[in-house]
């Protein structure tokens, strides 16, 4: 054998048990370090709107479609205050922010997903209550009307306090591990935009009439690694990352603009005038085009192409303004704040169809599969087909006096925050539904 051909073969021999040993050692690095993370499995509602922040349960469950105060209830556990965010379920725990106005105190409270024993409530702030008596406070908000997010190892939590918006970081035991003044807020109306999480950053939102802002925040340590400034008018609606026209972009609807951010680096992809000055609701996608809606000075759904051309590609008047819409295979389904339930397709908006479900709407519907479950303020919660061809109602029911906050379904389970009138007193309860 020519020698020079020998050990350029056993180079090769080397280089390639250097390359497997490298492989090795990189995939055990790798399984070491998700051992020491806990991983967000399709079980869990990590954060506002589910695991692609788009109101759609993962996996393949079934959840119940009938439930009352006492049918198909695993437990439920009353809650001091009042809170309109959505319920986040991760591990073993249950997590919701509150505010109690009598105590002046907004927390973040764990409650054990199994048996709805409470594990632990933390303050967040204690006083600071006063801006609300000098301002305006719309009657159907609350101040604690964010949805917590978590990834895995920490819980974020937005709540305006002392004419300021402020993110704080708890472990998953309820201490507090930072806590980041974000930016003055004005109010008006209230404040219920939820953090995002993408990467190693938690992304927050303060839009307000003193100057809005969005920046994102170190997980760990709450350092502000971007920021942008805002308009300064009054807006209600979260940040969203979604997956559109080929990349991740990072979705900001209302201040009369529709507005795409490079999620890492705040960096603005793209912005249009493309919707009303006040939103509530959170954006969804086709992959294509990107859905916003609002309601404030006029009613008002868009679909924009996402990928920067600025092309307003069709518009409606339906008032969508608080709760979110949902996209299924090319058609865009809501529930409009006057009780009507209705399905447009995606590429054009030609309304399929419309039907009165009843009642006024703030909960955003969730869809598990073909079935969309929705609320309204009333507790009355209807059960229907996420299809084009016509309205197809699977069922209907009632718990409870008040529904503001929009359920968390995954791992078969519904989890839902109630409110009943006892004794002319309003109290909160968390259900867990379940067959």
């Amino acid at each position: 054998m020519n020698q020079q051909y020998r050990i350029t073969l056993i180079d090769c021999r080397q280089s390639w048990l250097s390359w497997v040993c490298g492989l090795f050692l990189l995939v055990l690095s790798a399984s070491c370090l998700n051992a020491e993370r806990p991983s967000i499995s399709k079980n869990d509602w990590p954060w506002w709107r589910g695991h692609l922040q788009d109101g759609v349960a993962v996996g393949d469950q079934q959840p119940p479609m009938q439930w009352s105060q006492t049918e198909n209830v695993r437990w439920r556990l009353p809650i001091e205050g009042r809170g309109h965010g959505s319920p986040t379920v991760f591990g073993d725990q249950v997590l919701i922010a509150t505010a109690n106005l009598a105590k002046q105190e907004q927390s973040v409270v764990s409650i054990d997903r199994e048996t709805g024993v409470l594990n632990w409530q933390t303050v967040i702030h204690a006083g600071g209550f006063a801006n609300r008596s000098r301002s305006k406070l719309n009657s159907k908000a609350s101040l604690a009307s964010s949805s917590i997010a978590t990834d895995g190892e920490k819980l974020f939590v937005n709540f305006m306090n002392d004419n300021a918006l402020w993110t704080t970081a708890l472990d998953l035991k309820g201490e507090v591990v930072w806590q980041k003044r974000i930016s003055d807020y004005v109010l008006h109306q209230g404040y219920g935009a939820s953090p995002a999480i993408f990467g190693s950053l938690v992304i927050v939102t303060a839009d307000n009439k003193s100057g809005g802002v969005v920046a994102g925040l170190d997980r760990d340590t709450g350092k502000v690694m971007w920021r942008r400034d805002r308009p300064s008018k009054p807006n209600y609606a979260s940040p969203v990352i979604l997956k559109a026209a080929g990349r991740d972009q990072l979705i900001l609807s209302g201040c009369d603009l529709v507005t795409s951010l490079d999620p890492l680096t705040g960096e603005q992809l793209w912005e249009i005038e493309g919707a009303t000055t006040e939103c509530v609701t959170s954006a969804v996608t086709d992959g294509d085009h990107v859905f916003t809606s609002g309601g404030y000075p006029t009613n008002h759904v868009s679909a924009v192409k996402a990928d920067g051309s600025g092309k307003i590609v069709w518009q409606n008047k339906s008032r969508v303004y608080v709760p979110s819409m949902l996209q299924r295979d090319g058609y865009l389904y809501a529930t409009l704040d006057a009780g009507i339930a209705a399905c447009f397709r995606c590429s054009d908006g030609n309304e399929m169809w419309k039907s009165r479900l009843g009642g006024t709407f703030s909960s955003s519907p969730v869809m598990v599969g073909d079935l969309i479950y929705a609320a309204n303020e009333e507790g009355q919660a209807f059960v229907f087909k996420a299809s084009p061809d016509a309205f197809q109602k699977v069922a209907e029911n009632k718990l409870g006096d008040s529904v503001f906050a929009t359920p968390a379904i995954c791992g078969g389970r519904i989890y839902i925050r109630v409110a009943h009138i006892e004794d002319d007193v309003r109290q909160e309860y968390v259900y867990c539904l379940g067959e």
